[in-house]
């Protein structure tokens, strides 16, 4: 068994005195891999994200960093459970044009439906050396899997980053099985027909190389049957899910993913998140809260997000110094100009909320742009209602988390455009992320909702988000390869 995935389960960062410490890798993908790719024993192939990283990977023969050589700088295991991690030095301008200019600049974007198209995209002779990089990062992990899988081994690919690899696998290693799955939405073909010609073929038969490409929604898989057909003139099977391309059939698969719930409740009772919880119940004074938690992505929304609490303010003066909107954003991607704007929005508009209405004793808007997850699962505990209205959203286990962790129960206000709404969507309150007006009436209701109502919907709500924890959505992608 081998999983591939830009990021690792684990990281380095340089201590004051110059050496190496390793930290567990973020993001939901790892958090979601880490604990089954550790019991069943896989080998991890990632990418080296910085110098750190970089130094470690080669204080060891091919980057392969065991276990014990991790765990014994932190005294207990950083995510990497029984799994070898091979970390993959990646030369620094090669690694930026595939993930920076790339994967994060084009293949999100085009997913997410970001561009501004009297804009962006423009796609000229610095884009080809992009993608000639990103070409080039792909195959170091296809030779580097082709390099370590046993004969017939099963290989699982993850997310945009990668999404060559398959097809390059085929090539090399035609005997293993592969898997590839994708975090994030699938564009529809008008708006992906404004990738490059070339490009959208080879991002398509990269991903035509696995044996199954998996989707955390029927409507994303949907959309790459469509693309698939459009672009290619692949025949496909919508009913089966299949797409019939170049001599060889790939099965297309549906797996959601859920969250683990007896751990994030043992993890949100732990001290840190005691603490946390009580100072933030100190600061609202019994005022009750619109919670959210996300990065500054641009997909997220926050801005709309903070405008619908502006007009809900407006409109109904009831909730004026009685509602708190505790918004917690992690940074991210500030190397990115448009992420550095955004985050400027976010902050601003909260600001201006806060000039409008602030009282000596209530400010309506606690933003806070650092990151801290054990502030983050205080904040779920203490919800009242829960935001989540990302523009689009490949899953979003924010709108799981939360009715996890809420002490008396949350009503989710929830984007019809994130993939948990196919789940979620019977006991949430559905609005389309660009309606502030349609949100700002959602949160109304939250609020006025009857308690009894509210924990019905929220225990509703928990059991799905619960239904599918990382261990069955991994073991599904592995049944799948046969």
């Amino acid at each position: 068994m081998l999983v591939a995935s830009n990021r690792g389960p684990v990281t380095f960062v340089r201590a004051e005195d110059g050496g190496l410490v390793p930290r567990r890798g973020g993001g939901g993908l790892v958090s979601g891999l880490s604990a089954v790719a550790g019991a069943t024993g896989a080998l991890w192939v990632c990418a080296a994200l910085g110098d750190a990283d970089r130094e470690a990977s080669r204080s060891v023969p091919g980057g392969r960093l065991a276990p014990h050589d991790v765990d014994r700088h932190l005294g207990e295991p950083v995510g990497a459970g029984h799994a070898v991690v091979r970390m993959l030095d990646i030369d620094a301008l090669t690694f930026h044009r595939a993930y920076d200019a790339v994967a994060n600049s084009t293949l999100w974007f085009v997913h997410h439906l970001l561009w501004s198209t009297a804009f962006t995209p423009v796609f000229g002779a610095p884009f080809t050396r992009e993608w000639e990089g990103y070409v080039a990062y792909n195959r170091t992990f296809a030779e580097a899997v082709a390099e370590d899988a046993a004969p017939g081994a099963k290989v699982l690919v993850q997310d945009y980053h990668l999404s060559l690899v398959p097809g390059m696998l085929r090539d090399l290693r035609p005997d293993l099985r592969t898997a590839h799955f994708s975090h994030t939405p699938w564009a529809p073909p008008d708006y992906y027909a404004l990738l490059p010609a070339r490009v959208a073929r080879s991002l398509l038969e990269g991903l035509l190389g696995a044996d199954h490409a998996g989707f955390l929604s029927v409507r994303w898989a949907r959309a790459f049957l469509d693309c698939a057909e459009r672009v290619l003139g692949a025949r496909v099977d919508r009913a089966a899910l299949t797409v019939e391309h170049a001599g060889r059939t790939t099965r297309l698969g549906v797996h959601p993913l859920g969250v683990d719930g007896a751990e994030l409740r043992e993890r949100a009772a732990r001290p840190d998140v005691e603490a946390r919880r009580a100072a933030l119940a100190e600061d609202l004074r019994g005022r009750r809260t619109v919670v959210r938690v996300d990065r500054t992505e641009l997909s997220k929304n926050i801005v709309r997000g903070l405008l619908a609490f502006r007009e809900l303010l407006r409109g109904h003066p009831e909730h004026v110094g009685e509602v708190v909107h505790v918004a917690f954003a992690y940074p991210s991607r500030a190397e990115l100009p448009e992420y550095r704007e955004y985050t400027a929005a976010v902050l601003r508009v909260a600001e201006e909320i806060n000039d409008e209405f602030g009282t000596d004793d209530w400010q309506p808007v606690v933003l806070q742009v650092e990151d801290d997850y054990a502030r983050s699962l205080a904040a779920y505990r203490l919800a009242d209602v829960l935001l989540v209205n990302p523009v689009r959203d490949g899953m979003n286990l924010v709108a799981k988390e939360g009715p996890v962790l809420a002490e008396d129960g949350c009503a989710l206000v929830l984007s019809t455009e994130a993939g948990a709404a196919e789940e979620l969507g019977g006991d949430a309150l559905l609005v389309n992320p660009y309606d502030v007006g349609e949100t700002a009436d959602a949160l109304h209701r939250a609020l006025t909702m009857p308690p009894e109502e509210r924990r019905s919907r929220c225990r509703r709500l928990a059991a799905a988000a619960t239904a599918v924890p990382p261990e069955r959505w991994f073991a599904a992608q592995v049944d799948a390869l046969g």
